[in-house]
């Protein structure tokens, strides 16, 4: 019996966000805003965080920094009971980290400086450990330097052998990010960038052609996070879209991210493929709704209520 539900897997970030940001003052000027939140962030960190608290016993694999950043990432998943005997500590870089000035209408423009999850490298004496879980998120594919050499890839197919279910998000798609889609998708069960990223990485717009191009690489499945739209999902057998929530959207920040960490809770919970990615729509409304990744998210039956209150957009 596995140790864990579920393994996360790369990009783990300090943001510290403000809201609402207009512009940046002239000079050495200060404008006043009503709200500064850090917390633990990224394409992992946004995952496993909003996946512990709807009640999954999840654990991480990741790399920080010894400084103050790291430090209250750590203690932040201390508090949320998050497993972290799989974590490294450098001296050589700093935590990756992000500021985040977040505009009235919750768009999130950053300011990033890249970091210690360059350096998470997860070698093979390390996999069976890391694989110690039913489903594993590897997120972050384009910012881990050392895994994107092909790790991540070894990591996947390791984590296929052994029967676990993966999951697979990635950030910041450029022009060689194709290229190692083609080597990770024949190992990942639910590929889960946003719409955008497809679009752009195929070169197609429809949302079921652009799945089709994707899993003709090897996924077995893919899920389009959708903003207002919701999120598509298209299968082997299936396509169909998941509306979204009617909320005030107060930051989009790691919106994708915790969609992860909803739909992943939901399939552990042994949900439906619909009604899995109706929890992980719902968690990411509820983090659209407040400041940071992992906002508004209190438990599971908060989220339940919510979805059950809460109307859908067309």
């Amino acid at each position: 019996m596995p140790s864990f539900d579920a393994m996360f897997v790369g990009l783990t970030i300090l943001d510290i966000a403000g809201r609402p940001v207009n512009a940046i003052p002239d000079g050495g000027g200060i404008a006043f805003i009503e709200e500064i939140r850090m917390n633990a962030a990224g394409t992992a960190a946004g995952a496993v965080i909003n996946a512990s608290k709807l009640g999954l016993n999840c654990a991480t694999t990741a790399c920080v920094g010894e400084d103050e950043k790291g430090d209250f990432i750590l203690s932040s998943y201390d508090r949320l009971g998050i497993d972290c005997s799989q974590v490294k500590r450098t001296a050589t870089m700093a935590t990756s980290a992000t500021i985040l000035p977040i505009r009235p209408n919750g768009e999130r423009p950053a300011l990033h400086c890249r970091g210690a999850s360059d350096e998470l490298f997860v070698t093979e004496d390390q996999f069976d450990a890391v694989c110690d879980a039913r489903f594993l998120h590897h997120g972050g594919t384009g910012f881990l330097a050392a895994m994107d050499q092909g790790q991540s890839v070894k990591l996947l197919a390791h984590a296929k052998s052994k029967g676990l279910i993966t999951t697979f998000d990635l950030i910041g798609p450029n022009d060689n990010t194709l290229g190692m889609l083609k080597q990770l998708l024949p190992h990942v069960d639910y590929f889960m960038p946003s719409m955008e990223e497809a679009q752009f990485i195929s070169g197609l717009e429809s949302p079921s052609d652009v799945a089709t191009f994707f899993m003709n690489l090897g996924a077995s499945n893919c899920i389009f996070k959708w903003g207002e739209k919701g999120s598509f999902i298209k299968t082997a057998d299936t396509e169909f879209r998941v509306p979204a929530f009617t909320i005030e959207v107060s930051d989009t920040t790691g919106c994708g991210d915790s969609y992860c960490g909803g739909f992943i809770a939901g399939l552990a919970m042994d949900y439906s493929l619909n009604d899995a990615c109706k929890l992980g729509t719902a968690t990411s409304a509820l983090v659209a709704s407040g400041l940071g990744s992992d906002a508004g998210v209190i438990d599971l039956h908060h989220t339940l209520e919510f979805m059950r209150t809460t109307p859908t957009l067309p």
